[in-house]
């Protein structure tokens, strides 16, 4: 079963010869997990795409620091590819940027949150009883983001939230999940971020406390991983 990865961003230059990039994680970390799973990987940014929905059996979108609301000519181009996709009754996986244009996509609003940066160890609580994943109430991992989903898609559940971004996980059936947050990242490259972005994009107390929050907590991305391997397995 093959899986196309939408690589809609890549690591840092700064960080580039230390970690793999951002296709390459998901590609290793389910890989490593689903063996039965093989991966492509098309960088889109670059207008990198795949001749058809048909050239994989499932598709994952990775994060961005491009804007999922933006018009750049890819963007719009990935939209109607994540339509096509949906109409076909395909898998799809969206994480961070990836989670944004496919609510976009499907009818949804996407914009910069009023609240600030959301970043370091957050959070969420499981609303909704998922049959393809397991029974837990809450859930943490790395988040990096401006922008959020402030409209879902009516078609869309919300199945994890908090009190910072209210649809931090949506599904469509057994078949489109999507996550706010970055269940690839480790707690060492989630501090390289905010090392990096420290007083540039960050503000310096908003990555003190994102610091802190990586310093203290327990973050669950294996399982997170875990899930993602098996829903795109259960259903490619």
């Amino acid at each position: 079963m093959k899986i196309g990865i939408l690589a809609a961003g890549i690591t840092p230059d700064a960080l580039r010869s230390q970690y793999p990039t951002y296709g390459e994680m998901f590609a290793q970390q389910i890989g490593a997990l689903e063996p039965e799973l093989s991966f492509e990987i098309f960088d889109v940014r670059l207008d990198e795409f795949p001749e058809s929905t048909q050239a994989c059996d499932g598709w994952l979108i990775t994060g961005s620091k491009s804007d999922a609301y933006g018009d750049d000519p890819w963007i719009i181009k990935l939209c109607d590819f994540i339509r096509e996709v949906d109409a076909n009754g395909q898998v799809l996986v969206g994480i961070c940027f990836g989670h944004q244009v496919i609510a976009r996509a499907l009818g949804g609003r996407v914009a910069k949150f009023d609240g600030g940066w959301g970043v370091g160890v957050h959070h969420y609580q499981v609303v909704e009883d998922i049959p393809t994943l397991p029974a837990v109430k809450d859930i943490a991992f790395c988040a990096f983001h401006q922008d959020q989903v402030l409209e879902k898609p009516a078609k869309m559940t919300t199945f994890l939230t908090s009190n910072f971004c209210q649809h931090a996980g949506l599904i469509y059936q057994d078949r489109i999940l999507t996550f706010q947050g970055h269940p690839e990242f480790s707690k060492v490259y989630e501090n390289e971020l905010i090392d990096l972005y420290d007083g540039v994009t960050l503000p310096p107390d908003v990555a003190e406390k994102a610091r802190q929050s990586v310093a203290q907590e327990t973050i669950h991305n294996q399982s997170l991983m875990a899930w993602i391997g098996q829903f795109l397995k259960a259903r490619a």
